[in-house]
């Protein structure tokens, strides 16, 4: 088997430069591999939410679509990586360990094991078997697994008070990753009996929590419902779908402050939220890649058809917004405003460039068509109930 993972050929759409996407997307994991910031013991580094996840899951996709003859170093590096903490899980150190960081170590071991276990299985599903170290970084994934308290069924993660992923609701997005990876994990992981505790306390908490969450945290939902059956009735899949293309703006797009955070009604701190940053700095009310591209790439694997009107703006959306310099997705940080000239200001545009490939080559609008009927914002009231609830 490979270091990093193989995939069929997907769809592309040539208008798109992807030539360029993945050269972005490579320089920015090099860059991430090797930034002091991002070193940990035993000579590895952590895997972020904002560059090196979006990156594990889409470079399979451009190595596949442009027919590289082999796997770039840096997924291979990044894949060898998450092994070797696997492996040595019981002796490495987590990704803070409390100095100065006061309970980030218990944060650090649950979202590393959910990041860990979603790597290893999207790898294996492309290679169609699962393999000793995926089994391992599910083992420790479970074992982190909360057992009570208003939190059971979800994991420790990482909250620094930044949105989207690292705020004090991002435990469910978390919850959402570990159910995508027991989903797309091969051979039938999910249906293994002696997990089945383990998945019922995590839907339990997934649909008990799932009202209360901001859009974004409902769109992970909606693709873990495509993954893994019995987390979303075809109702509330629905009510999800609806909800985020009420957010759609009239480009085309979706924009990442306007999914963020929970609405609670015309409050003063709602409509902070929406247009300005914690800093005090002001937003653009444009649309980005990380929220079109997510959104777009959900849609697909939602089972929505690709001639879908929304869908189809969207899509357009990223086609007509890629970056002609260096091949990457416009994203900026919703928390601080960021020295557009630094290697940190572009960690939104790693995620963004990310799933924009994703929603562009995908294929499972296309795979699935030819046995469902497809879920058609022309004609929603007849076709509701048509909308799969599981996928795979």
């Amino acid at each position: 088997m490979s270091s990093a993972c193989s995939r069929p050929p997907a769809r592309v759409n040539r208008k798109v430069d992807l030539k360029k996407a993945a050269n972005y997307l490579d320089l920015r994991e090099q860059w991430w591999a090797n930034w002091q910031g991002s070193a940990r013991d035993h000579g590895t580094f952590c895997v972020s939410c904002h560059t090196a996840l979006p990156y594990a899951l889409s470079r399979p996709v451009l190595r596949e679509v442009q027919t590289e003859p082999n796997e770039p170093i840096y997924e291979q590096q990044l894949v060898e990586n998450v092994r070797k903490r696997v492996r040595l899980w019981s002796q490495i150190g987590p990704y803070y360990d409390g100095s100065g960081y006061d309970g980030k170590t218990a944060e650090s071991r649950g979202t590393e094991s959910v990041l860990n276990a979603l790597i290893l299985a999207h790898c294996d599903s492309l290679e169609g078997k699962l393999s000793d170290d995926t089994l391992t970084a599910f083992a420790n994934m479970w074992s982190l697994q909360q057992k009570k308290g208003d939190h059971k069924g979800a994991w420790p993660w990482l909250q620094f008070n930044q949105e989207p992923w690292e705020a004090n609701d991002s435990g469910y997005y978390g919850a959402t990753l570990a159910a995508i990876a027991t989903g797309t994990a091969p051979e039938g992981y999910a249906s293994r009996p002696e997990i089945q505790p383990n998945l019922a306390s995590l839907r339990e908490y997934l649909t008990e929590k799932s009202s209360a969450q901001s859009i974004i945290n409902k769109v992970f939902l909606l693709w873990a419902s495509t993954k893994l059956s019995g987390v979303l009735s075809r109702a509330q899949q629905r009510a999800i779908i609806d909800e985020v293309r009420g957010r759609q703006q009239r480009d085309g797009g979706w924009r990442l402050a306007s999914i963020a955070w929970r609405w609670n009604g015309w409050s003063p701190k709602s409509l902070l939220n929406m247009w300005l940053r914690e800093d005090g700095t002001p937003l653009t009310g444009k649309s980005d890649g990380v929220a079109t591209g997510l959104i777009s790439y959900v849609f697909e694997q939602a089972g929505i058809s690709p001639e879908d009107a929304s869908l189809k703006r969207g899509l357009e959306w990223l086609k007509a917004n890629q970056n002609a310099g260096d091949g990457s997705w416009p994203a900026r940080s919703v928390n601080k405003r960021r020295n557009m000239n630094s290697q940190t200001a572009r960690f939104m545009s790693d995620a963004a460039t990310s799933f924009a490939v994703l929603a562009l080559t995908d294929q499972s609008a296309s795979k699935t068509a030819s046995h469902l009927n497809q879920y058609s914002a022309s004609s929603r009231s007849t076709h509701y109930d048509e909308l799969p609830t599981v996928l795979h």
